[in-house]
């Protein structure tokens, strides 16, 4: 055997998709053919280009010994403590020149190595194939000194026939893997560039006789209640289904009664293909998907898509997924009330499908597709409208379609995410939808909807989608005659998404608006033992996209966010609602295939956030769409006299796969009586001695009207009006927004730096009053802020009156005081909870009464930003202290200043001080998702307008 010492690497920049790959061809697992993984410890060599070694490392006998190791599946730039180079993340620009389909010389290259050998029993018949399920970005394999081939195509799967070419003993398995290649431009993905093997490597006998490729075609009848199946098969053979009493050839359909597959009931039938020379599982679900008066209908039913787009992310292991890790995606995903997922933007590990199906989720599977920096020049030389690509566009929607084709929680393909349009993409629309005209073809960037069955639009604002909700969208008439959705909005970036609710009541407003996919599901942030979870730039790139890469609805552990928790209840299937002066509750069935009779529902009632009474409560089995009137019992007799309110939950009555018993699927919340407000009359009157006033419990500085203390608790920073936050991701906004960019704006106004000017000091005969002018730097605008304290000589009262002056063109962040003080742990509060809320992200806030620790008050944001708010508070105690609003205010504490966390970058700039600093908040403005869509709607802006509100203060200790 012979090697070339200078090995050719043409290859890399050859457009075509590869050679020596096997015709696609569906995934599963056999029942009777052996596997071998060839998942583990491999050798592995790192180069700085793509022909800096020859290829002798291919052959029978070579000595690796000297070599590293890294993980398969895995990314070497995630393994090796940063011996073999560092992640990238861009959004959409390519990290090397546009010059396609060259790639720069200096083309990271590993060589990976592994010896395997046969197991005693495998079987001598047949042959054998190599699959590779995922590898970044091109691939060139040997076995035994023998050279299969090179591919590309990064998450799509490529098998060799390698039967020929084993031995008993001593198999050499080599892969070199470079990161850049010609396909690299067909995968410019809003996400870590990480080179490597990082999905399965299995070696599968393929008996003589088994199956080769087969496809499940199992349609439902909506008004007959029957489903038919047909199994077509390149082998042949019989498909047998027990349950259902089918034993058919392959290609011969057969109609029988049978339970439909939706995502709310995802019935599946175990099936299996026999072949004289194999037994292939099958899962089956019957339902049939149809573009039908306008609208995407599943088994005869409109289908309102509440889902989230999912790229596949590990903190530790980048996109190497193992089962169980894909398992807790999904069932979080149906605990949080989703129902459908879109895979962007590639084809997710095929196990992740197995449990789509197994579990329930409607899923727009993705192609291996996007080249999104080519609108850097306007698109020109865009691979979609150059024919000399289309046979790599084609390849990688076979190589999606075949492999996937069995699923039925597949209801699109898609053929990618913002590559432009083009004669590709047109080719590829044909191909799919001759090769599989059952399901529907999704891609956004084709706004005329000339390959596709459905209008898809990313982040469109409020206002437009009520237009097209309304058909007065313009466009073309095929497009306007067909369903819209949202394949991306809602951008969960940091702090937010806000305007969720929003949103949804159009999708259900309007028939046309069959719901969205929220980007993304989880934040990418890479476990980092000095940063805690690093972003774009924290690896030295030298072009980057900051934090833009941690978007996700989950935290990096997977630990859900505030966002997760709202759009759970946005989106929740049963929609309570009550009227507690008339001891009714209203409940309707938002579900669109399930009746009720998998809830069951309760009762509770409160008072002052304390349950006193609960129980059972008979609804319905309703219909989809049914609503039922509910009388609730008689309110209980409490003769505390405080604030009454009802909340009713609806429970899943019996385990299911996805959660157990008592787990809460949707909830109402209403009032029951008026809240009595906080007041006393102003028996003290202020006393002042030796530079200090005192005023019932409370110690004042004479001169500056500064509080000292409350009793026995010192406050270490007097109140005084605060308008400034930490700007989140979404206030900061995106680059190409810059009209509307709060964060910015704030900041050129000055009012992260405002100036505090005392006016007058007034002790009157029942109040103590503090005059002053907040007002920024350089700017003439202002706050006249009166704060008038007041004691009944037990409890201390603050009424804060603000009065704006000058032109005010902002909103401004918050309204409210600030202070600090010296202790403080322990929080307990009557409001909203558990978590944190904004004026448009409070869906999920319940009213009750919550207790805390200061620190775990704080949302760990990947990028620190503000957080922790608590909506609708009553009143609050911590160090010592009670705080009662009038009106209900918003509460924040946390142990740095918000210029502290103005300036982290990550959790670990923040240090705990010596001081709890305390918001009391009358607005906020709201959040928004402006990290990539729309600012908060005008109803969450805090507009800058006279204002007066109070706190009553006393004493827990």
């Amino acid at each position: 055997m012979s090697f070339r010492t200078t090995p050719s690497v043409d290859y890399v920049e050859d457009v075509s998709p590869g050679s020596g790959a096997l015709p696609p061809r569906a995934w599963y697992a056999s029942s009777d053919a052996r596997s071998l993984s060839l998942n583990g410890s491999w050798r592995f060599r790192l180069s700085a280009t793509a022909g800096a070694e020859d290829d002798s490392f291919a052959e029978e006998g070579y000595d690796a010994g000297n070599w590293a190791e890294v993980t398969v599946p895995g990314h070497w730039v995630l393994q090796g403590d940063g011996a073999f180079g560092s992640p990238i993340y861009t959004n959409h620009l390519y990290p090397f020149p546009v010059d396609p389909p060259h790639v720069p010389t200096e083309n990271p290259t590993g060589d990976h190595l592994r010896v395997f050998d046969l197991p005693s029993d495998w079987p001598s018949d047949g042959g054998a194939v190599l699959r590779f399920d995922g590898v970044e970005s091109c691939a060139r394999v040997w076995l035994n000194g023998t050279e299969l081939g090179e591919f590309k195509g990064s998450r799509l799967a490529h098998e060799f026939a390698v039967g020929e070419l084993l031995k008993p003993g001593g198999n050499v398995l080599a892969v070199r893997v470079h990161q850049w290649s010609s396909g690299s431009y067909l995968e410019d993905q809003d996400q870590w560039w990480l080179p490597g093997i990082f999905r399965d490597v299995t070696l599968l006998h393929r008996p003589a006789a088994g199956v080769a490729d087969f496809f499940v075609h199992a349609s439902y009848d909506h008004t007959t209640g029957e489903g038919t199946l047909r199994v077509d098969s390149d082998a042949g053979g019989r498909v047998l289904v027990p349950a259902l009493d089918i034993d058919v050839a392959t290609g011969e359909p057969v109609t029988v009664t049978v339970e439909p597959w939706t995502a709310e009931t995802p019935k599946l039938y175990d099936g299996v293909l026999a072949t004289d020379g194999e037994r292939v599982p099958l899962r089956i679900g019957f339902r049939t998907v149809v573009l039908e008066d306008g609208l995407v209908k599943v088994n005869g039913a409109a289908v309102l898509f509440k889902g989230v787009n999912r790229h596949e992310w590990h903190p530790e292991r980048g996109r190497a997924l193992d089962l169980e890790t894909m398992r807790e995606d999904v069932l979080l995903m149906k605990r949080h009330n989703l129902n459908a997922v879109r895979t962007s933007h590639y084809p997710p590990h095929p196990a992740f499908l197995d449990l789509c199906d197994e579990y329930g989720l409607w899923v727009i599977d993705e192609c291996d597709l996007e080249t999104h920096g080519f609108t850097e020049q306007d698109w020109r030389d865009n691979p979609v409208d150059d024919d000399r690509w289309t046979p790599a566009l084609l390849d990688r929607a076979a190589r999606m379609v075949e492999r996937d084709k069995n699923h039925p929680s597949i209801v699109f393909w898609s053929l990618g995410n913002e590559a432009g349009t083009g004669r590709g993409l047109t080719a590829m629309a044909e191909w799919i939808h001759d090769r599989d005209p059952e399901r529907l073809v999704h891609y956004e960037g084709d706004w005329n909807c000339r390959d596709t069955d459905v209008y898809s639009r990313m982040y469109a604002f409020h206002d437009e989608v009520e237009k097209i909700g309304q058909q007065l969208d313009g466009g073309t008439h095929k497009r306007r005659e067909l369903p819209f959705i949202q394949c991306e909005y809602a951008h969960a970036m940091g702090n937010g998404p806000g305007g969720l609710a929003d949103y949804q009541e159009l999708f259900e407003k309007y028939d046309r608006l069959q719901g969205g996919f929220v980007w993304e599901w989880i934040d990418h942030g890479v476990k980092h033992a000095e940063l805690g979870y690093a972003y774009g730039g924290d690896f030295g790139e030298e072009l980057h996209d900051g934090n833009f890469v941690c978007d996700g609805l989950v935290f990096p552990d997977r630990t859900p966010s505030p966002g997760l928790i709202e759009y759970k209840k946005v989106i929740e299937p049963v929609h309570i609602e009550g009227d507690g002066a008339n001891g009714a509750v209203r409940v309707t069935n938002k579900q669109d295939f399930a009746d009720l009779s998998a809830l069951a529902f309760e009762w509770s009632c409160q008072v002052d956030g304390e349950t006193v009474e609960s129980g059972s409560l008979a609804v319905p089995a309703l219909a989809p769409g049914e609503s039922a009137e509910v009388k609730l019992p008689e309110p209980p007799v409490d003769g505390r006299g405080g604030e009454r309110q009802w909340t009713v939950r609806a429970l899943l009555a019996d385990d299911t796969s996805w959660a157990p018993k008592g787990h809460v699927v949707a909830w109402g919340q209403f009032a029951a009586g008026a809240r009595p407000l906080p007041s006393f009359p102003a028996t003290d009157r202020p006393v002042a001695e030796d530079g200090r006033i005192t005023l019932g419990p409370a110690g004042f500085d004479a001169r500056t009207g500064a509080l000292l203390s409350i009793g026995g608790v010192e406050v270490g920073a007097t109140p005084r009006l605060d308008v400034w936050r930490a700007p989140t991701d979404n206030d900061d906004g995106a680059e190409w927004q810059t009209d509307t960019r709060y964060g910015m704006l704030w900041r050129t106004l000055g009012l992260h730096r405002m100036r505090h000017r005392l006016v007058s000091v007034e002790a009157g005969d029942d109040a103590l009053t503090v005059r002053t002018r907040v007002a920024p730097a350089a700017r003439e605008v202002g706050l006249d802020t009166v704060y008038r304290w007041t004691s009944d000589g037990e409890r201390l009262r603050l009424t804060v009156s603000v009065t704006p002056e000058g032109d005010w063109t902002v909103p401004l962040p918050r309204l409210g005081v600030r202070f600090g003080l010296p202790e403080a742990d322990r929080v307990e509060w009557f409001g909203g909870g558990p978590g944190e809320a904004y004026p448009d992200t409070r869906t999920a806030s319940m009213v009750g009464r919550w207790q805390s620790t200061v620190d775990r008050l704080q949302t760990p944001y990947v990028r620190p930003q503000e957080n922790g708010a608590r909506a609708d508070v009553r009143w609050v105690e911590l160090g010592g202290l009670r705080i009662e609003g009038d009106p209900e205010f918003w509460f924040t504490a946390r142990r740095w200043t918000t210029e502290q966390l103005d300036a982290a970058r990550h959790r670990t700039d923040l240090a705990a001080g010596d001081t709890v600093w305390v918001n009391l908040d009358h607005g906020l403005h709201g959040i928004g998702s402006q990290s990539c869509g729309p600012g908060p709607l005008p109803q969450y802006f805090l507009k800058a307008e006279p204002a007066e509100f109070s706190f009553v203060f006393s004493t827990t200790r």
